[in-house]
């Protein structure tokens, strides 16, 4: 997915008015726009990340990262470093800091977007994330391995992410794909279509 057709994508979705999500498409429209190089984590004040919410085969839990740098709780996800297919940069960092092969895209069309800033780091000016949210599902019996890139790497319940400390923008994210699962409970079948974030319809 190139600029253009990542252009496309943002300008087209489907956002809820509950999340403030419709602020940070018109934003990230507008950076895509004005920065050539808004993909590459050399450009400042803000640039792209891409990030995976990543679920377990039936959906009752998802994965998350204790980031090494940030000291939190965080899904997984990274720098674009130059790659303009956000979609693909979120899947890459995801098996990577996962160790799991065979993940299964849910959707190609963002199911979050989040606007956040990066405190300064080891001489790294404070900046914006404009990150890109997908979600993606472990095969049955998927194995995780640690990287370095964490302290800790475990999956967790709904119930057991209320109980830690947790940023505002992945609380959404959670809140998000609770919504989507109850909906899929009440309303089973494959033809069904989540909002806002498009078809994630494989759990």
């Amino acid at each position: 997915m190139k600029r253009a057709e990542f252009r496309h994508v943002l300008s087209s979705l489907d956002l809820s008015d509950r999340y403030p999500e419709q602020a940070c498409c018109r934003k990230m429209v507008q950076l895509l726009d004005s920065c050539p190089n808004c993909f590459s984590r050399d450009s400042y004040p803000a640039h792209f990340t891409g990030s995976a919410f990543v679920v377990s085969s039936d959906g009752a839990r998802a994965l998350l990262h204790h980031h090494r740098k940030l000291n939190r709780w965080l899904q997984l996800g990274g720098h674009c470093d130059g790659d303009e297919d956000v979609h693909s940069v979120a899947q890459r960092e995801a098996c990577e800091e996962s160790g799991i092969s065979g993940l299964v895209v849910a959707s190609v069309r963002p199911f979050d977007l989040d606007i956040h800033e990066i405190p300064a780091f080891a001489g790294e000016a404070p900046h914006m994330h404009y990150d890109v949210r997908y979600v993606l599902i472990a095969p049955e019996g998927a194995e995780i391995r640690i990287s370095p890139e964490s302290n800790k790497l475990r999956w967790f319940t709904p119930e057991e992410m209320r109980g830690c400390s947790l940023d505002a923008g992945l609380r959404r994210l959670i809140e998000k794909w609770q919504a989507l699962l109850a909906h899929r409970q009440a309303r089973p079948g494959p033809d069904e279509a989540s909002r806002p974030g498009g078809d994630c319809h494989r759990f």
